[in-house]
């Protein structure tokens, strides 16, 4: 079985984490109606996120995913009506994982 570099299993639990507040909380919100509940799943999984790329990446880093993840949302929305809400959150939210696997892995060879 092939063996995942150390700095990619240290990046994959904050990408994880950021992809699960966006495709997570569009899906509460659709299927339960409330947009509210979906930001709050939004909000939490976008926090827990935020800390863990402060802890492995410093504040920098941290700010700028934070504001990627935060960006990747709003763009979500009018990229949606070009081609549909399911395949806007997940391009984003492909994006939004990328960086952070990408960020995290080289600040952690930098260490």
């Amino acid at each position: 079985m092939a063996r995942i570099p150390n700095v990619l299993r240290a990046a994959a639990p904050a990408a994880l984490t950021a992809a699960s507040g966006l495709v997570g909380g569009y899906g509460v919100a659709r299927w339960t109606g409330r947009r509210e509940l979906g930001g709050a799943v939004l909000a939490v999984a976008g926090a827990g996120a935020a800390a863990q790329w402060h802890r492995r990446s410093g504040a920098a880093t941290a700010a700028a995913l934070t504001g990627l993840y935060v960006v990747a949302f709003g763009g979500s929305h009018p990229l949606a009506k070009k081609i549909g809400a399911w395949p806007s959150v997940l391009a984003v939210t492909g994006v939004v994982a990328a960086a952070s696997t990408a960020a995290t892995a080289l600040t952690a060879r930098k260490h």
